[in-house]
């Protein structure tokens, strides 16, 4: 394909991850709604066909990441090789971990629809329930900010889109490069770790409408490397 057909690609797809995205937390937290682990499990039974849609927004959101990471790479490999590699093994790595996701949604669907326990496996019940309504979404997200990073670094080498815009992008995904490992060792609050995801927004909307619109501009060569004869 050829770098404008890469280039609109990747322009759906950005707009199309980000909505399968936040539907689908949305709806994972409506169906999932509860102060106990009990009165979760219980939504959970009661919003069924909720789970299954998550379910099929998550693999949706994997397969764009997949596709992001496979066309972005293509758009940015000029620049420098093996960073957009390094970036894309990043966002395929997101791409797997949030299919793997999905599973989690089945086996909580699994426990809430069965009766597969006695009222002396209850605790177990709860206990497992509760490690899978586990929120670690930080760990995936930091693949997907270290890839972010890179290839916002490569489009901004480029000058494959406004330069303002791809400096967004870079800021944009170094807050979570450093936020995410701190969310993850519990230094910093909830709060602040929901914050840190607006500049990411600011930077990915406006990106996905350029790329589908205008494409990318034509690359910027690369400074060739001076070598001494001896």
């Amino acid at each position: 394909m050829t770098r404008t057909t890469n280039a609109r690609i990747a322009g759906f797809t950005f707009l199309a991850y980000i909505a399968a995205t936040i539907a689908s937390m949305v709806v994972f937290s409506r169906a999932t709604s509860g102060e106990s682990i009990a009165a979760k499990m219980a939504s959970i039974l009661e919003h069924t066909t909720s789970m299954h849609v998550v379910i099929l927004l998550t693999l949706a959101a994997s397969f764009a990441a997949l596709v992001l990471a496979v066309t972005l790479y293509a758009i940015t490999r000029d620049q420098d090789h093996e960073l957009a590699l390094i970036a894309m093994v990043c966002r395929l790595t997101e791409g797997v971990i949030v299919a793997l996701s999905a599973s989690t949604i089945v086996a909580l669907l699994w426990i809430a629809t069965g009766n597969r326990f006695d009222a002396s496996a209850v605790s177990a019940m709860h206990t497992l329930g509760e490690y899978l309504l586990r929120d670690d979404t930080a760990v995936c997200a930091f693949f997907f900010a270290v890839g972010s990073a890179l290839f916002a670094y490569l489009l901004l080498r480029g000058r494959l889109i406004p330069i303002a815009l791809a400096w967004l992008g870079v800021g944009a995904s170094l807050i979570l490069v450093v936020g995410l490992p701190a969310q993850l060792a519990n230094l910093i609050s909830p709060a602040v770790a929901s914050l840190m995801w607006l500049p990411m927004l600011a930077f990915e909307i406006p990106l996905g409408l350029w790329l589908l619109i205008k494409g990318v501009g034509a690359s910027q060569p690369r400074t060739p490397s001076v070598t001494n004869d001896v």
